[in-house]
Parts: structure tokens; C-alpha cells; sequence
């Protein structure tokens, strides 16, 4: 019975330790800065309620690299887009993604 209940403490504590881990992301620090935002002039919408996500620059592993804006349908009622952006540590910069928010 002791050795049962050991057992099940550990397979407790091991997975309270593994959770954590498996959900930590990846930040890629880049030293060099971001070049100024390329202003873009976004077309018509494609149809009524497209949202634009603006362009960005993007690490490639050498350089950065402009990713144009684009077009694109809310994923559901009251969604807006939150654009990506890089953010300053004392390690470099590292991007967040852009994702969508619900707002009432």
C-alpha cells in the first residue's frame, strides 16, 4: 500500500513538472532591431467584414523580411485583430504573434 501511494505521488509531481514544459514557447531574440513599419495602403475589401492585418517584418534567421498585409474574415462575431509586434528586452527583440480578441 506504501509503495502504491509513492508511486502515485510521483506520477502526480511528474506530470505538475511536465505540464509547464510542454506548454513553454519558443522566443527567437534577435540582436538587431526592426526596420521602420512599411506604411501599405490596403486595397478594397474583398467582401463586406474582412478585417486587414497589417504587413510586418519577420527574422528569417538572417535578415528581416517584409510580410505584406492581407485581407481576412473574423474568425467569429466581434473579433478584431490585434496586429503582431516585436518587443524590447535587454536578450534582443522577439515577436508576438498577431491573434484575434472578442469585444462586445
Amino acid at each position: 500500500m506504501r509503495m502504491l501511494s509513492r508511486l502515485m505521488t510521483l506520477a502526480v509531481l511528474t506530470g505538475l513538472l511536465i505540464v509547464p514544459i510542454s506548454e513553454a514557447r519558443t522566443r527567437v531574440y534577435v540582436r538587431i532591431g526592426p526596420p521602420p513599419i512599411i506604411v501599405e495602403r490596403p486595397t478594397l475589401a474583398p467582401r463586406a467584414g474582412y478585417v486587414w492585418q497589417p504587413g510586418y517584418h519577420r527574422w528569417d534567421g538572417r535578415a528581416y523580411v517584409w510580410n505584406a498585409g492581407t485581407w481576412a474574415a473574423p474568425p467569429y462575431r466581434h473579433a478584431r485583430w490585434i496586429p503582431g509586434h516585436w518587443v524590447e528586452t535587454r536578450r534582443g527583440f522577439y515577436w508576438v504573434d498577431g491573434h484575434w480578441r472578442r469585444y462586445y
